[in-house]
Protein backbone atom coordinates (compact mmCIF):
# COMPACT_ATOMS: atom_id res chain seq x y z
CA UNK A 1 0.00 0.00 0.00
CA UNK A 2 2.76 2.40 0.96
CA UNK A 3 4.57 1.64 -2.24
CA UNK A 4 1.44 2.27 -4.30
CA UNK A 5 0.70 5.55 -2.55
CA UNK A 6 4.29 6.64 -3.02
CA UNK A 7 4.08 5.77 -6.69
CA UNK A 8 0.88 7.78 -7.10
CA UNK A 9 2.46 10.76 -5.34
CA UNK A 10 5.46 10.50 -7.63
CA UNK A 11 3.18 10.41 -10.68
CA UNK A 12 1.25 13.46 -9.49
CA UNK A 13 4.48 15.37 -8.91
CA UNK A 14 5.76 14.36 -12.36
CA UNK A 15 2.49 15.46 -13.96
CA UNK A 16 2.59 18.82 -12.22
CA UNK A 17 6.23 19.31 -13.17
CA UNK A 18 5.52 18.40 -16.79
CA UNK A 19 2.59 20.79 -16.91
CA UNK A 20 4.74 23.55 -15.41
CA UNK A 21 7.44 23.03 -18.03
CA UNK A 22 4.91 23.13 -20.86
CA UNK A 23 3.20 26.22 -19.49
CA UNK A 24 6.52 27.98 -18.95
CA UNK A 25 7.73 27.04 -22.41
CA UNK A 26 4.54 28.35 -24.04
CA UNK A 27 4.54 31.60 -22.06
CA UNK A 28 8.21 32.34 -22.64
CA UNK A 29 7.97 31.42 -26.31
CA UNK A 30 4.99 33.74 -26.82
CA UNK A 31 6.81 36.62 -25.13
CA UNK A 32 9.90 36.10 -27.29
CA UNK A 33 7.87 35.91 -30.51
CA UNK A 34 5.81 38.97 -29.55
CA UNK A 35 8.94 40.98 -28.78
CA UNK A 36 8.32 41.35 -25.04
CA UNK A 37 11.80 39.87 -24.62
CA UNK A 38 13.98 41.64 -27.17
CA UNK A 39 16.82 40.07 -29.22
CA UNK A 40 19.96 40.04 -27.10
CA UNK A 41 18.11 40.34 -23.78
CA UNK A 42 19.60 38.22 -20.99
CA UNK A 43 17.22 35.60 -19.60
CA UNK A 44 18.08 35.64 -15.91
CA UNK A 45 16.90 32.41 -14.29
CA UNK A 46 16.65 34.15 -10.94
CA UNK A 47 14.40 36.90 -12.29
CA UNK A 48 12.29 34.53 -14.39
CA UNK A 49 11.81 32.11 -11.48
CA UNK A 50 10.54 35.00 -9.35
CA UNK A 51 8.39 36.40 -12.17
CA UNK A 52 6.64 33.07 -12.85
CA UNK A 53 6.82 31.81 -9.25
CA UNK A 54 8.46 28.50 -10.21
CA UNK A 55 11.55 26.56 -9.20
CA UNK A 56 14.72 26.52 -11.25
CA UNK A 57 14.29 22.90 -12.46
CA UNK A 58 11.22 23.32 -14.73
CA UNK A 59 12.45 26.77 -15.77
CA UNK A 60 15.80 25.33 -16.86
CA UNK A 61 14.04 22.67 -18.95
CA UNK A 62 11.78 25.25 -20.61
CA UNK A 63 14.80 27.41 -21.47
CA UNK A 64 16.61 24.42 -22.94
CA UNK A 65 13.62 23.73 -25.19
CA UNK A 66 13.63 27.33 -26.36
CA UNK A 67 17.35 27.04 -27.08
CA UNK A 68 16.66 23.94 -29.17
CA UNK A 69 14.03 25.97 -31.08
CA UNK A 70 16.70 28.56 -31.88
CA UNK A 71 14.91 31.28 -29.89
CA UNK A 72 17.58 31.43 -27.17
CA UNK A 73 21.35 31.18 -27.34
CA UNK A 74 23.69 30.12 -24.54
CA UNK A 75 26.88 32.11 -24.12
CA UNK A 76 29.83 30.93 -22.06
CA UNK A 77 29.89 32.60 -18.64
CA UNK A 78 27.01 34.87 -19.66
CA UNK A 79 23.96 32.61 -19.45
CA UNK A 80 21.13 32.55 -21.96
CA UNK A 81 20.05 35.43 -24.18
CA UNK A 82 17.24 35.92 -26.68
CA UNK A 83 18.59 34.97 -30.08
CA UNK A 84 19.10 37.76 -32.62
CA UNK A 85 16.96 37.90 -35.75
CA UNK A 86 19.45 37.13 -38.52
CA UNK A 87 18.49 37.84 -42.12
CA UNK A 88 20.61 35.05 -43.56
CA UNK A 89 18.95 32.52 -41.24
CA UNK A 90 15.50 33.70 -42.31
CA UNK A 91 16.55 33.30 -45.94
CA UNK A 92 17.88 29.79 -45.27
CA UNK A 93 14.67 28.75 -43.51
CA UNK A 94 12.56 29.86 -46.44
CA UNK A 95 14.90 28.17 -48.92
CA UNK A 96 14.44 24.89 -47.05
CA UNK A 97 10.68 25.39 -46.86
CA UNK A 98 10.54 25.81 -50.64
CA UNK A 99 12.42 22.55 -51.10
CA UNK A 100 10.42 20.61 -48.49
CA UNK A 101 6.93 22.05 -48.16
CA UNK A 102 5.99 22.77 -51.76
CA UNK A 103 6.53 19.22 -53.10
CA UNK A 104 5.15 17.72 -49.89
CA UNK A 105 1.83 19.57 -50.09
CA UNK A 106 1.54 18.28 -53.65
CA UNK A 107 2.33 14.73 -52.52
CA UNK A 108 -0.23 14.62 -49.68
CA UNK A 109 -3.01 16.56 -51.38
CA UNK A 110 -5.21 13.49 -51.85
CA UNK A 111 -4.87 12.59 -48.15
CA UNK A 112 -6.48 15.82 -46.97
CA UNK A 113 -10.00 15.02 -45.78
CA UNK A 114 -13.22 17.00 -45.98
CA UNK A 115 -12.71 17.95 -42.32
CA UNK A 116 -9.19 19.14 -43.15
CA UNK A 117 -10.53 21.37 -45.92
CA UNK A 118 -13.18 22.77 -43.59
CA UNK A 119 -10.49 23.64 -41.04
CA UNK A 120 -8.45 25.39 -43.73
CA UNK A 121 -11.51 27.33 -44.89
CA UNK A 122 -12.26 28.38 -41.30
CA UNK A 123 -8.67 29.57 -40.78
CA UNK A 124 -8.77 31.47 -44.08
CA UNK A 125 -11.97 33.21 -43.01
CA UNK A 126 -10.25 34.17 -39.75
CA UNK A 127 -7.39 35.65 -41.78
CA UNK A 128 -9.93 37.81 -43.63
CA UNK A 129 -11.45 39.00 -40.34
CA UNK A 130 -8.15 39.77 -38.66
CA UNK A 131 -6.40 41.65 -41.46
CA UNK A 132 -5.89 44.60 -39.12
CA UNK A 133 -4.73 42.62 -36.09
CA UNK A 134 -1.30 41.21 -36.90
CA UNK A 135 -1.07 38.77 -33.99
CA UNK A 136 -4.48 37.19 -34.62
CA UNK A 137 -3.82 37.19 -38.35
CA UNK A 138 -0.51 35.38 -37.86
CA UNK A 139 -2.17 32.79 -35.62
CA UNK A 140 -4.89 32.15 -38.23
CA UNK A 141 -2.29 31.94 -41.01
CA UNK A 142 -0.32 29.38 -39.01
CA UNK A 143 -3.49 27.36 -38.34
CA UNK A 144 -4.26 27.35 -42.07
CA UNK A 145 -0.91 25.76 -42.93
CA UNK A 146 -0.83 23.51 -39.86
CA UNK A 147 -3.76 21.50 -41.24
CA UNK A 148 -1.69 20.08 -44.09
CA UNK A 149 1.22 19.47 -41.71
CA UNK A 150 -0.79 16.76 -39.97
CA UNK A 151 -0.55 14.73 -43.20
CA UNK A 152 3.22 15.14 -43.62
CA UNK A 153 5.58 12.28 -42.71
CA UNK A 154 6.71 12.79 -39.09
CA UNK A 155 10.29 13.76 -39.99
CA UNK A 156 9.07 16.27 -42.59
CA UNK A 157 6.59 17.71 -40.09
CA UNK A 158 9.22 18.18 -37.38
CA UNK A 159 11.64 19.84 -39.80
CA UNK A 160 8.92 22.16 -41.11
CA UNK A 161 7.76 23.13 -37.62
CA UNK A 162 11.32 23.95 -36.60
CA UNK A 163 11.63 26.28 -39.61
CA UNK A 164 8.29 27.92 -38.76
CA UNK A 165 9.57 28.57 -35.23
CA UNK A 166 12.78 30.16 -36.49
CA UNK A 167 10.99 32.70 -38.71
CA UNK A 168 7.98 33.45 -36.52
CA UNK A 169 9.44 36.49 -34.76
CA UNK A 170 10.60 37.97 -38.05
CA UNK A 171 7.24 37.21 -39.65
CA UNK A 172 5.30 38.93 -36.84
CA UNK A 173 7.07 42.21 -37.68
CA UNK A 174 6.43 41.81 -41.41
CA UNK A 175 2.72 41.07 -40.97
CA UNK A 176 2.21 44.42 -39.27
CA UNK A 177 2.72 46.14 -42.65
CA UNK A 178 -0.45 47.31 -44.37
CA UNK A 179 -0.40 45.34 -47.64
CA UNK A 180 1.15 42.11 -46.38
CA UNK A 181 -2.05 40.47 -45.02
CA UNK A 182 -3.79 40.97 -48.38
CA UNK A 183 -0.88 39.30 -50.19
CA UNK A 184 -1.03 36.34 -47.79
CA UNK A 185 -4.82 36.01 -48.04
CA UNK A 186 -4.70 36.05 -51.85
CA UNK A 187 -2.01 33.34 -51.99
CA UNK A 188 -3.73 31.12 -49.45
CA UNK A 189 -7.07 31.51 -51.22
CA UNK A 190 -5.49 30.28 -54.46
CA UNK A 191 -3.79 27.46 -52.53
CA UNK A 192 -7.02 26.26 -50.94
CA UNK A 193 -8.78 26.37 -54.33
CA UNK A 194 -6.04 24.15 -55.77
CA UNK A 195 -6.20 21.76 -52.81
CA UNK A 196 -9.98 21.46 -53.04
CA UNK A 197 -9.63 20.73 -56.77
CA UNK A 198 -6.94 18.11 -55.95
CA UNK A 199 -4.65 19.89 -58.41
CA UNK A 200 -1.24 18.94 -57.03
CA UNK A 201 0.78 20.82 -59.65
CA UNK A 202 -1.04 24.08 -58.99
CA UNK A 203 -0.80 23.60 -55.22
CA UNK A 204 2.97 23.11 -55.45
CA UNK A 205 3.51 26.18 -57.64
CA UNK A 206 1.24 28.38 -55.52
CA UNK A 207 3.03 27.29 -52.35
CA UNK A 208 6.38 28.08 -53.99
CA UNK A 209 5.14 31.53 -55.02
CA UNK A 210 3.76 32.20 -51.53
CA UNK A 211 7.00 31.19 -49.80
CA UNK A 212 9.21 33.17 -52.19
CA UNK A 213 7.01 36.23 -51.76
CA UNK A 214 7.20 35.98 -47.97
CA UNK A 215 10.96 35.38 -48.00
CA UNK A 216 11.60 38.51 -50.05
CA UNK A 217 9.31 40.57 -47.88
CA UNK A 218 10.84 39.58 -44.55
CA UNK A 219 14.45 39.81 -45.69
CA UNK A 220 14.30 42.96 -47.82
CA UNK A 221 12.21 44.91 -45.34
CA UNK A 222 15.01 44.35 -42.82
CA UNK A 223 17.83 44.96 -45.31
CA UNK A 224 16.99 46.26 -48.81
CA UNK A 225 20.61 45.62 -49.84
CA UNK A 226 20.65 41.95 -48.76
CA UNK A 227 22.60 39.60 -51.02
CA UNK A 228 20.65 36.38 -51.53
CA UNK A 229 22.42 33.02 -51.71
CA UNK A 230 20.58 29.95 -50.36
CA UNK A 231 17.23 31.15 -51.70
CA UNK A 232 18.65 31.46 -55.22
CA UNK A 233 20.12 27.96 -54.97
CA UNK A 234 16.72 26.56 -53.94
CA UNK A 235 15.00 28.36 -56.82
CA UNK A 236 17.47 27.03 -59.38
CA UNK A 237 16.84 23.56 -58.01
CA UNK A 238 13.10 24.01 -58.52
CA UNK A 239 13.44 25.47 -62.03
CA UNK A 240 12.36 28.95 -60.95
CA UNK A 241 13.94 32.11 -62.36
CA UNK A 242 13.86 35.38 -60.43
CA UNK A 243 15.51 38.58 -61.60
CA UNK A 244 18.60 39.52 -59.56
CA UNK A 245 21.97 41.13 -60.16
CA UNK A 246 25.35 39.38 -60.22
CA UNK A 247 25.78 39.89 -56.46
CA UNK A 248 22.44 38.29 -55.58
CA UNK A 249 20.59 41.53 -54.90
CA UNK A 250 16.87 41.60 -55.74
CA UNK A 251 14.79 44.68 -56.48
CA UNK A 252 11.06 44.56 -55.71
CA UNK A 253 8.71 43.74 -57.29
CA UNK A 254 11.00 41.14 -58.82
CA UNK A 255 9.96 39.45 -62.09
CA UNK A 256 9.70 35.67 -61.63
CA UNK A 257 8.74 32.70 -63.80
CA UNK A 258 8.80 28.91 -63.84
CA UNK A 259 10.93 27.46 -66.65
CA UNK A 260 8.73 24.49 -67.49
CA UNK A 261 5.20 25.92 -67.37
CA UNK A 262 2.97 28.92 -67.77
CA UNK A 263 2.25 30.82 -64.55
CA UNK A 264 -0.58 29.48 -62.41
CA UNK A 265 -1.53 32.89 -61.06
CA UNK A 266 -1.86 34.96 -64.27
CA UNK A 267 -0.96 38.62 -63.93
CA UNK A 268 -0.34 38.17 -60.21
CA UNK A 269 1.67 40.88 -58.50
CA UNK A 270 2.41 41.38 -54.82
CA UNK A 271 4.54 43.86 -52.94
CA UNK A 272 7.53 41.66 -53.74
CA UNK A 273 6.90 39.64 -56.91
CA UNK A 274 5.64 40.09 -60.46
CA UNK A 275 4.68 36.82 -62.12
CA UNK A 276 5.80 36.46 -65.74
CA UNK A 277 5.49 33.93 -68.53
CA UNK A 278 8.65 32.03 -69.57
CA UNK A 279 10.45 33.68 -72.51
CA UNK A 280 8.69 32.99 -75.82
CA UNK A 281 5.53 31.64 -74.16
CA UNK A 282 3.51 34.78 -73.57
CA UNK A 283 0.01 34.32 -75.03
CA UNK A 284 -0.91 36.48 -78.00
Amino acid sequence: MTSTAGGQATTRRATRAGTTVEALYSSLRERIVDGVYQPGQRMSQEQLAAEFDVSRTPLREALQRLEADGLLVAQANRGMHVAPIVNSETEESYALRILVEAPTIAAVIDELTADDLTQMRTALEAMHRHRNHSKRFQRAHQEFHDVALTRYPASFRELTLSMHTRIQRHQSVYLSHQRTPDDFVAADTHLLDAVEARNSQSARRIMEFHLIDAALGLVLDADPDHRFDSLLVALRGRGIVIEHDADGRITRPAPIYWIDSDPLLPDSITSNLELRYPPGRRPK
